[in-house]
């Protein structure tokens, strides 16, 4: 069975069961987002393993495109889209689905819901890929924001990521974004084979002078069976280590901060009003509809609970569901409101220690490790909580929380 026809019996799966919870009285949350998977490249990158089919045949992504289409009028029909206010159509590489099917697939969304209430609309890109006829197109039919996979404006770092784009491939693809867009984001890595500081303050440098709204500075992560894991596996790849990792993401934060682009969450920085609504809807519990393989879904209940559900690596036909409840997902959206600069208010984590018997402790001991400080009536990550986010992630894990302190003392609030 091929990716496309198990993408389409999945979604249509996803679809049905949030139609049921919506007619069932289970009080089903409105949907915020609506993210739509295009699992196709023209080649794998060494540092990817992500569910993609590269490079994608014609064949497939027409049957990719009828099932996507399908779900989305499915799920207009029963009423699953009146809410959206954010469109994300990531991948894979949306722009190497094909000029035509990208075009068919925003039209049918324009047919599908009330573009007037989405606040964002982003399509995914790459450079080599990116066309001024394209970006045309999707201006017309209601996207607003381009996301564009640069990683780098060095062509030997490119090479080593298994990038098929040049640094000249980005500038021609910003110049054609330009042309309509005023709401850009670019993805930086750092920690690349072959990489220096220097370097590094040249792609940023680089990003600066583009004028984007937007930028994602990710360090690489060495996945499991990706070429990147063959590679240092065989001795053959001189990883940066954390430290220089940890200047590299110090240096991007003092260079894009003073560029106007304010860090907002971990690995994000924009200028005023130029956040990633969609990325926000995630860390913030609001809840999603995914469509395409390798497309996750979460929904939320009246009465606190909340239903996430995610194709299976090994067989994307199979829904893998997961239930939370009341307090899992009162934990769930503390740990990853910590994402975000903002962190969480007092009264938000004084509200959530009556339920949740382990907060108190995993407060305290975030405090005496710098991990967090207190701002005004918020707590929110230290410089130190950004570069080591997966400390305070451990210590924020619905199963911490819920878990009492071994004294059995009771939790204190927070003031």
């Amino acid at each position: 069975m091929s990716i496309s026809e198990d993408a389409s019996r999945a979604k249509v799966n996803t679809v049905h069961l949030a139609r049921d919870l919506k007619a069932g009285g289970s009080g089903l949350a409105r949907i915020s987002g609506l993210y739509i998977h295009i699992p196709f490249c023209a080649c794998r990158c060494y540092y990817c393993d992500f569910f993609a089919q590269a490079p994608g045949s014609e064949a497939a992504m027409d049957t990719h495109l009828a099932a996507v289409i399908q779900a989305i009028r499915r799920s207009a029909a029963c009423g699953l889209l009146a809410d959206i206010t954010t469109i994300y159509i990531g991948g894979g590489t949306p722009s190497y689905f094909g000029h035509g099917r990208l075009v068919q697939l925003a039209y049918t969304l324009g047919l599908s819901l009330d573009l007037t209430r989405v606040v964002e609309f982003t399509c995914e890109a790459n450079p080599e890929s990116l066309t001024p006829r394209l970006v045309a197109d999707l201006y017309a039919l209601g996207v607003n924001r381009l996301a564009l996979g640069a990683q780098s404006f060095h062509d030997s770092e490119l090479r080593a990521l298994g990038r098929i784009h040049d640094a000249a491939q980005i500038q021609r693809a910003l110049q054609a974004a330009r042309l309509r867009f005023d709401n850009i984001s670019l993805d930086l890595i750092c920690g690349i084979p072959t990489q220096s500081l220097s370097s590094w303050q040249q792609s940023l440098e680089a990003a600066v002078a583009a004028e984007v709204s937007h930028v994602s500075v990710y360090p690489l992560q060495i996945e499991p069976h990706t070429v990147l894991e063959a590679q240092a596996r065989s001795g053959h790849l001189v990883l940066a280590d954390e430290d220089e990792v940890a200047t590299m993401l110090l240096v991007a934060a003092d260079r894009l901060q003073a560029a106007g682009l304010h860090r907002y969450e971990t690995a994000s920085y924009a200028t005023r009003d130029r956040e990633c609504q969609h990325n926000i809807c995630y860390w913030t519990g609001q809840a999603y509809l995914g469509v395409g393989a390798g497309a996750a879904s979460m929904f939320n209940l009246s009465d606190g609970s909340r239903l996430r559900l995610h194709p299976a690596n090994d067989n994307p036909s199979n829904i893998n569901t997961e239930a939370l409840n009341r307090k899992q997902a009162l934990a769930e959206d503390l740990m990853l409101g910590m994402r975000m600069m903002r962190g969480l208010s007092l009264k938000q984590i004084n509200d959530a220690a009556t339920l949740l018997p382990g907060l108190d402790a995993a407060i305290q001991e975030l405090e005496a490790l710098a991990l967090v400080e207190r701002k005004d009536d918020r707590l929110v990550p230290s410089t130190c909580g950004w570069l080591l986010g997966n400390e305070i992630f451990l210590r924020l894990m619905p199963d911490v929380l819920m878990r009492a302190p071994a004294n059995n003392s009771t939790c204190h609030s927070i003031r």
